[in-house]
């Protein structure tokens, strides 16, 4: 009887938790980076956030708060949308560098064209507050 009891109550538990079942919920490129307008048929903003989206970005940065390295808006405001700063921004994307937003380095990606740093680096600047 006693087993019973215990196996009634252990069932009530876990139908009042929701069966203990969590559902985790994860955040698509897209979701974790939110335009600041609607820049969603800008091509830029387009191939730039499908290149983030297809690398490891977002383990170390988010658009609008400081993760491990700095926001894609304090990046953008930071710097203006000239090719100058495009082609150093995208350097620094496939080298890596430290010291300009503190000494935590980033990770250099030298599998990263040319091109698609300076497309990611296209998209960043366009958070512009």
């Amino acid at each position: 009887m006693k087993k019973y009891i215990v196996l009634f109550a252990l069932t009530g538990m876990v139908a009042a938790c929701g069966g203990g079942a969590t559902k985790t919920e994860e955040k698509t490129a897209t979701e974790a980076a939110a335009p600041v307008a609607d820049l969603s048929s800008n091509p830029d903003y387009q191939k730039g956030l499908a290149l983030i989206g297809k690398s490891d970005c977002l383990t170390c940065h988010k658009v609008r708060e400081k993760l491990i390295g700095p926001a894609y808006q304090d990046v953008a405001n930071k710097y203006e949308n000239t090719d100058a700063n495009i082609t150093l921004l995208a350097g620094k994307i496939i080298a890596g560098g430290k010291g300009v937003w503190g000494e935590v380095p980033m990770t250099p990606h030298p599998t990263v064209s040319e091109d698609d740093a300076k497309q990611m680096v296209k998209y960043i600047l366009l958070l512009k507050k």
